[in-house]
């Protein structure tokens, strides 16, 4: 029989969880809603949002670029933080015999929990990126039944790219083929409606729902009629926002609305910037993306010896295209940063 040591017994902590009762109680009683849905900040938002984009750390990487970037960034208010999402990969490693062995690999696992991490570490709100690639319905629905339990009630739903080495993006079996058909699927549990029907006393989710936007089409729509066709179906299936994907020429943002807003697409569209920093964007960008730059940025780019440079011609170039979008009354402006937050923090300190 195990004997207690010595000494006094040390009385439970209770006074964090007597905190914590007391903050339940207040906020019920007041309607204090500790969980904000995208659309909701975009409606009580004084003035246009600033927001970001991260990618999971690699496989055995820690958080610590991820944490500091944002220790970098939260001074300036960021509304909400996206937190992309990456389905498995094929890779071939060579083995010791001089063959080749097919492994199928997640380079950047963890979105789920990296969203709740860091919501609950810095009180900021978080956007996780979901994928129809990959995925059957029911991983999805286990999915969104994981945030739901962590009150994480945005998402941001995407069919994701062909699998490296593919030209065509194919379905997982029994999967999703397109986005609104992901999105009808959140939409359904926002319903009560779950993928098993026997269900019974099941609960509604309260999911928000953002999806993308091509300004200058999605590189594989055969024209922009089609794409906004696409996108409207998305909408109709249940999105509550747009997130354009990254352009260069506002024009073809402005253009973009404007032909949503004809074809009865209301929801808030908020555009989306990454600003250049490497000599070989000026290639890579158009080449990846389908999208076009301003024969000013690439003549500026190209005279630079250095990637030095080029950030600071980018930071340059997206802080005045952000002021022009933020002038023509933009909800807000969303940065892809790919990691790096310096100068994503020269931009908004300018511009916010």
């Amino acid at each position: 029989m195990l004997k207690e040591k010595d000494g006094p017994r040390k009385k439970p902590a209770i006074g964090l969880l007597r905190f914590f009762n007391d903050f339940v109680k207040f906020t019920t009683k007041y309607h204090i809603r500790i969980v904000m849905k995208v659309t909701e900040i975009l409606a009580s938002a004084k003035k246009p949002l600033f927001t970001f984009e991260m990618l999971p750390p690699l496989k055995g990487h820690q958080l610590d670029k991820i944490s500091n970037a944002i220790e970098m960034l939260k001074e300036y208010e960021p509304a909400y933080i996206n937190f992309t999402s990456h389905q498995q990969e094929v890779v071939y490693v060579e083995r010791s015999d001089g063959l080749s062995e097919r492994r199928v690999l997640q380079k950047r696992p963890g979105t789920v929990a990296l969203s709740a991490a860091i919501k609950y570490k810095y009180n900021i709100e978080v956007v996780p990126h979901l994928l129809c690639g990959g995925l059957t319905a029911e991983e999805i629905e286990n999915e969104l039944i994981e945030l739901n339990f962590l009150d994480i009630d945005n998402v941001f739903a995407l069919r994701g790219d062909p699998p490296r080495g593919e030209r065509r993006f194919v379905p997982t079996r029994y999967g999703h083929r397109y986005t609104n058909e992901l999105v009808q699927q959140i939409s359904s549990m926002n319903n009560g409606e779950y993928l098993d029907s026997g269900l019974k006393n099941q609960k509604k989710t309260n999911f928000c729902v953002g999806v993308a936007g091509y300004p200058e089409k999605h590189m594989e729509a055969p024209n922009m009629n089609h794409d906004i066709e696409m996108l409207k179906q998305k909408v109709m299936a249940g999105a509550d926002y747009i997130v354009t994907q990254m352009f260069f020429i506002n024009t073809k943002f402005f253009d973009f609305v404007e032909r949503c807003r004809a074809e009865g697409i209301t929801v808030p569209i908020i555009p989306g910037i990454k600003p250049l920093s490497s000599l070989n964007d000026i290639n890579l960008i158009p080449q990846t993306f389908s999208i076009d730059l301003p024969e000013e940025l690439y003549a500026a780019v190209a005279g630079c010896k250095t990637n030095a440079e080029v950030r600071e011609v980018g930071v340059d170039f997206a802080i005045q295209q952000s002021k022009e979008l933020i002038a023509s009354g933009v909800p807000g402006v969303h940065y892809y940063t790919l990691g790096r937050a310096d100068n994503i923090a020269k931009i908004v300190k300018a511009v916010f």
